[in-house]
């Protein structure tokens, strides 16, 4: 599997697509994610707000304590120096798996290919970490996302109904065996 390439010759580069850079974060993007996610989980998906934003600040500022273990690692999406998106890779809660966090896009960045850049991204530290297992939790309907986990390697192992996001859902956790290994 190839990482950290260009677009894939699925769907022909755009040049305003070439343009978006997949970099490390910067002081500020933490604030840029969480106004992503806030702003798309709570009109696509009628989140409490104050409940969602609580929740999704106190993890990412518990994450950044931590940002320097060598484990962890946070990209961006940048469109001429706009922040369109991003994604985590959390290697110190759980080791020697990874938990993949917080990935998400604008609305300027979706069908672009800029997902799986960023996924690609991800994937790559993983594999050059040697991180035997990846995982991550998120909800039925998602159909974009879980299509860019699947393509990574990620197989759907758990479904359940929860509160978790502030109101009733299907929860869902995706595992990628990195050994090839699927359970």
């Amino acid at each position: 599997m190839t990482f950290l390439s260009g677009p894939s010759s699925e769907k022909p580069p755009r040049a305003a697509d070439l343009a978006i850079a997949i970099r490390e974060t910067e002081p500020g993007d933490a604030g840029r994610l969480i106004a992503l996610q806030v702003a798309y989980y709570g009109t696509r998906w009628d989140f409490p707000a104050r409940f969602f934003e609580a929740k999704i600040t106190r993890e990412i500022g518990e994450f950044l304590a931590r940002r320097d273990d060598p484990r962890n690692r946070m990209w961006r999406a940048d469109d001429d120096g706009t922040y369109v998106g991003g994604i985590a890779i959390d290697g110190s809660i759980d080791p020697p798996a990874a938990l993949l966090r917080w990935f998400i896009l604008g609305e300027s960045a979706h069908g672009n290919g800029t997902g799986r850049r960023l996924m690609d991204a991800a994937m790559a530290f993983c594999h050059a970490n040697k991180l035997p297992k990846i995982y991550l939790a998120t909800f039925a309907g998602l159909d974009a996302a879980r299509h860019l986990y699947e393509k990574a390697g990620f197989r759907l192992i758990n479904e359940y109904e929860s509160t978790t996001w502030g109101k009733p859902l299907v929860e869902q956790r995706f595992e990628c065996l990195l050994d090839g290994k699927q359970t």
